[in-house]
This record gives C-alpha cells, sequence and structure tokens, in this order.
C-alpha cells in the first residue's frame, strides 16, 4: 500500500477512534467467504466498514480500535501451501508496516487474545445486524471477562453500534475517494456507449440480439479498465422488461423499435458507480418513446437544479415528481377529469402508477451506501400523515441537508404498463436515466455524463 494510502486509512482510524470515549474499544470484522458451490467459493468481497478503515483485501481479518487511537490487526497467518493455491498473505508479521496499523496478530489468536483486550473498558463498540455471528462472539469474549470480576477486572458496561458514527464519516467523501468515483464513473460510461454502439450495429447487420450480448459489452468494458467487480447485479431490460424495477439482464430478444433500459455501474477500489440509461435498440426512437423520454430527462434536469449544499435531500424528488406529474397529464397516462390538478395528482400520489421510486440514494462503497437521510440536528422535529395510497401512518422528520463531499444518485423514471385508460401507444415503454452526483458549493458535479443522456445525441452515438 503506498504511504498516501496508508496515511488516508490511518486519518479515518484515528478519526473514528477519538469518537469513541477515551476508555472505549471497537472491534469490526471484516466478510467471510462464501461458498458457492461444492469446492467452489463466491468471489469474496470485503466488509465496507472494516476496508474504509484499513484498505486491507484479505478474508478471515478483525480490527481492534481503542479509544486512544491504537490499533490492532487480526489476520491469515502465513501459510507457503495455502499461498500455493489461494495467493500471497500479509501475514501479521507484515501488517503493521504495509498498513499502519500499531499492531498484528494470527486470525486465530483471536479468541485468546479478546477477553483481555475488553478487560477494565467502559464500552464496547461493534456494527449491529452486519455481521452474523459477531455479537455471540462479542457475548462469549465478554462472559470471559466477567469470570474475571472477583480479582478486580471490570467489564464493558455498554454496547454501542459502531455503523452510526462510520456512517457518518463514509456519507462524506474525501478527495482519496472521489477521485476513485470519478474513475469508476467514467469507465461503466464507456460501457453503456459500448453496448448501445452493439445494439445498434448488430440490428444493423441483421443479426440475433439478445440482453445478454448488451450485458456482455459491459461486463467486458469494467473489467478491461481494471474494475474489480460490477457494482450490483446489471439490469438489461429490453421492451416490456423494463417496466419491471429490478429486471436481470437474461435472454430476451432485444428488437428494433423497442427500447432497451440498462442500469450497470462497476466497482472500482471498493466504490461503486450507478448509470442508468435507456437508449432505442436500433438508434432512432419512435414519437412515443421520444415523448417520454424528454419528460423523463426534463424531470432529472429539474432535479439536478436543485442539487446542491444547503438543499434537502428530498427537494430533487419533489421538484422530479412535479414535473413528471405534469408531463403525465399532459400526455394523457393520467386523466384530469378523473384525477384532478397536478396539485391533487402530486397530494393523492397518483403519479405513483408510473413512477413508484425514489429519485436518488447514497452512493459510494456500497452502491445503496451508508448515511442517514434524516438531519442528525433535526430528528426530534417530527409530524405525522397518513399516506393516501396505504393508508399507513408514516413519521416526517427533517430531511438530511446536502453538503459538499456527499455523493448521491439522481434517477428519475417512467414505467407503462398495459392497464385500462392507458393509451396503447405507450404500453410496455419503461424508462430511467441515472446519473452520480457530488454535491459541491456551486451544485453538483455529474460524474457519469462520458455517456450521454439528449435523445438526440444518444441517435447520433447510436449511428457512428
Amino acid at each position: 500500500m503506498p504511504n498516501d494510502d496508508k496515511r488516508i486509512y490511518a486519518r479515518r482510524r484515528a478519526q473514528f477512534a477519538s469518537q469513541l470515549g477515551h476508555d472505549a474499544i471497537a472491534i469490526l470484522g471484516t466478510a467471510p467467504e462464501r461458498a458457492r458451490n461444492r469446492d467452489s467459493d463466491f468471489p469474496f468481497r470485503h466488509d465496507s466498514y472494516f476496508y474504509y478503515l484499513t484498505g486491507f483485501s484479505e478474508p478471515n481479518a478483525c480490527l481492534v480500535i481503542t479509544g486512544d487511537g491504537h490499533s490492532t490487526l487480526f489476520c491469515q497467518p502465513k501459510d507457503l501451501e495455502r499461498e500455493i493455491w489461494d495467493g500471497s498473505r500479509f501475514g501479521p508479521e507484515m501488517a503493521p508496516q504495509a498498513l499502519g496499523v500499531d499492531g498484528a496478530f494470527s486470525a486465530a489468536e483471536l479468541d485468546a487474545k479478546l477477553p483481555a483486550m475488553l478487560e477494565n473498558r467502559s464500552a464496547v463498540w461493534y456494527p449491529f445486524a452486519t455481521q452474523q455471528g459477531l455479537e455471540s462472539r462479542v457475548c462469549a469474549w465478554l462472559d470471559k471477562v466477567r469470570a474475571r470480576i472477583r480479582y478486580g477486572v471490570l467489564s464493558p458496561q455498554t454496547q454501542r453500534d459502531a455503523c452510526g458514527l462510520l456512517d457518518e464519516m463514509r456519507l462524506f467523501k474525501d478527495e482519496h475517494e472521489q477521485a476513485i468515483m470519478r474513475r469508476a464513473a467514467e469507465i461503466s460510461a464507456g460501457a453503456h456507449v459500448r453496448a448501445m454502439q452493439c445494439s445498434a450495429r448488430m440490428l444493423r447487420a441483421g443479426q440475433d440480439v439478445r440482453e445478454y450480448h448488451l450485458e456482455a459489452e459491459v461486463l467486458h468494458e469494467f473489467r478491461r479498465h481494471g474494475s474489480q467487480f460490477p457494482a450490483y447485479g446489471s439490469i438489461v431490460a429490453s421492451g416490456a422488461n423494463a417496466c419491471v424495477l429490478h429486471y436481470r439482464a437474461d435472454a430476451a430478444p432485444v428488437r428494433a423499435g423497442e427500447l432497451v433500459l440498462m442500469d450497470a455501474g462497476c466497482e472500482l477500489d471498493g466504490y461503486a458507480s450507478d448509470i442508468t440509461r435507456t437508449f432505442p435498440a436500433n438508434g432512432r426512437f419512435t414519437g412515443a418513446q421520444r415523448a417520454l423520454y424528454e419528460l423523463v430527462l426534463a424531470s432529472q434536469k429539474a432535479a439536478i437544479a436543485v442539487t446542491r449544499e444547503g438543499a434537502r435531500f428530498t427537494e430533487p424528488h419533489d421538484a422530479t415528481v412535479k414535473v413528471l406529474a405534469q408531463g403525465m397529464l399532459d400526455l394523457g397516462l393520467l386523466d384530469s377529469n378523473r384525477v384532478g390538478t397536478l396539485e391533487d395528482v402530486i397530494e393523492k400520489r397518483c403519479y405513483n402508477q408510473f413512477y413508484m421510486h425514489r429519485t436518488g440514494h447514497w452512493l459510494g462503497m456500497d452502491v445503496h451506501d451508508c448515511g442517514s437521510y434524516i438531519e442528525p440536528g433535526e430528528v426530534g422535529q417530527m409530524d405525522e400523515r397518513k399516506d393516501p395510497l396505504s393508508g399507513e401512518t408514516i413519521l416526517n422528520r427533517p430531511s438530511r441537508v446536502l453538503r459538499s463531499g456527499m455523493v448521491l444518485t439522481i434517477e428519475p423514471g417512467i414505467y407503462v404498463r398495459a392497464a385500462p385508460g392507458v393509451p396503447e401507444r405507450y404500453h410496455g415503454i419503461g424508462i430511467r436515466i441515472e446519473d452520480d452526483a457530488i454535491v459541491n458549493a456551486s451544485g453538483c458535479e455529474l460524474i457519469s455524463r462520458g455517456v450521454p443522456v439528449e435523445a438526440d445525441e444518444i441517435e447520433a452515438l447510436m449511428r457512428d
């Protein structure tokens, strides 16, 4: 690990430790290896909280941090025979120098050493409900501490959730993180361009095109530029499949005259990108497709315009809904004689028939990244409202204020399933446009615009 990276992780550990309490201790393990089937594992992916504090990507590891800032890593020991099969390990001897931690031991010593490390601590912090088995291990270690109270040992009286502190830290991306995310978005944008052009080229050549062909182009481009994984299962949905929000790329044919909705992003060095584009399979929008596409794009532009430092997280969604709802009335998707005015449509959530998700989410190490959507200093301010569709009582708390360094997606959409009263020309059309945005003082930086969003530009790209 380069020295600059070591300093970044050391600063994070110090910031985290400073919030624990001087005589507290925190325990964070990485993700386990998981069997896929007989004698074969899923590709290992580290736990995001653990990696955020260490930059260490080996399995079977655990980090212990004390309130005075001392850090200890438990990791796999050197094992030349296993390393022939699975690759080189740092080992506890090399870890302090390589990672900048204060000490290291073999992971096999964790159960033996943790009770003593917990002695005379006021509180123990660990991630709640994220790592299966960790809570029971903490309880077992504390049992051993309590067994020694007759010798004057004090046991931690408080257990605290480490996620709260780390979620708040991870919500603000530093320059190091932003640089990685820009590169991830650049790679993903190139993958979308490649798939768009492949679709048009294959159809012009009279070839059979399937959703998996376009997914293959995306995955090839991810890996070709150094991405380690897709950030999530790629959605490549042709025709009416685009009206299924979590559709997965499958074997359905991609036909000229239909749209393709592709939601795909790579993970690079632990950070996700998340881009959606909707494009005509053969490179030419029909009139009905373009009308709906322009509506979604207009709603995204409205959301982008209000995504800035000092705005609330909910403002982009509210701006999107206002544009989409008016468009649904104008295009005849909603009948004003039945649903009423624009204000009625918004208040009663009539738009939910065609737009049923939020306009964005936090983005970072996880594609749906951690971080509260409620402003921390205003949690106690609350009112109640009744959802007009479900009748459920919802507690409203003040939405998060956007600050520089936060990263979120902006992803409006429209999904028109065949239904009575819905104009047939729009049946089976699903459209989503999604970009990744870094909030800054002047507004937001769209880091995923290496792939166009304007309808004319998409058609020009696919003609090439």
